[in-house]
């Protein structure tokens, strides 16, 4: 009869730790449309900042451009012979390539600086609602339901046909049509917070409720404004795609993928398709990476999905 043996405790070796960073880059190695989104949207956000590396051109110097390039198909050369234009030219002589890299510049530029502002103010707003409650709430909540009961394009091409062309422009209507999405989000979240024991425990301190509201409740409030700032993202790129696309929103000497796509379309009956075809197609696939990782953080951020 042999004797068990018993493995000493300095050879038992602890199971290791999960992580949210190691959870979360888990979950999404194991979906593989969430994967796709990742690797779609490091594209698109490496291709933007790297532009001025990557181009083989300067699209909007004027001094770079001749004239007897306009036009050309994919896959053409330089009338020098200097380059090969892969997807052709626009009809200012413009590489479509480098045009694309630096449009995308500008239109995640936007995007991202649009979102994070109205994080901020809807964020404020939501939580001051579900902290205060009473006629503070019903105030700022009927603000929140006059601004949602609007659609989001005809709010916008108001605002820019009041203020006028401009990226700051474009940005203050984006701004204005998304953050009362933040907002309700917010109150919602922070109505749940409101009654735990840590939020009393805080006002029997006599803590101010500024302090209360952005370093207690707010970070129990992000996953759901999280997930609404992602997929918000993808919409204001596209938002911003269509105001430029109608000549309202950034100016020809600011770029967008819209503005690209708008140049072209009047060449599409003469059979000049890639002019706004490939911008088009780039417009696409950072809308589609953005909307994967958003919904894929939905439901990753979801506490019913939480063991």
């Amino acid at each position: 009869m042999t004797t068990p043996v018993i493995p000493a405790a300095a050879d038992i070796k602890p199971a290791p730790v999960e992580t949210p960073l190691r959870r979360f880059v888990k979950d999404f190695c194991a979906s593989k449309l969430a994967l796709l989104g990742l690797v779609l949207l490091i594209v698109t956000v490496g291709a933007a900042v790297f532009a001025p590396w990557i181009a083989p051109q300067d699209p909007f110097d004027i001094g770079n451009l001749d004239i007897l390039d306009s036009k050309l198909p994919p896959g053409s050369e330089s009338s020098d012979g200097s380059m090969t234009y892969w997807l052709g030219t626009d009809g200012q002589a413009r590489d479509v390539f480098s045009a694309i890299l630096y449009g995308l510049r500008t239109s995640l530029m936007v995007g991202a600086i649009s979102v994070l502002a109205a994080f901020a103010i809807g964020a404020t707003v939501g939580l001051i609602a579900a902290y205060f409650g009473g006629r503070v709430d019903a105030v700022l909540m009927r603000a929140v339901d006059i601004q949602l009961s609007f659609p989001a394009i005809l709010v916008a091409l108001i605002l820019l046909a009041i203020l006028g062309k401009g990226v700051d422009k474009v940005i203050i209507a984006l701004v204005v049509v998304q953050w009362a999405y933040f907002a309700r989000a917010a109150r919602g979240a922070a109505l749940v917070e409101r009654g735990k024991e840590y939020v009393e425990a805080a006002r029997c301190l006599s803590l101010r409720w500024g302090r209360v509201l952005f370093r207690h409740v707010l970070p129990n409030c992000m996953p759901p404004l999280i997930v609404i700032a992602t997929i918000d993202l993808a919409h204001a790129i596209a938002l911003e795609a269509t105001l430029s696309f109608l000549g309202v929103g950034v100016p020809v000497t600011e770029p967008s993928l819209g503005m690209l796509i708008s140049n072209g379309f009047e060449y599409l009956l003469s059979g000049l398709y890639w002019i706004s075809f490939f911008p088009g197609i780039a417009l696409a696939i950072a809308i589609i990476g953005i909307n994967l990782v958003g919904d894929h953080l939905r439901d990753v951020l979801n506490p019913h999905n939480v063991a």
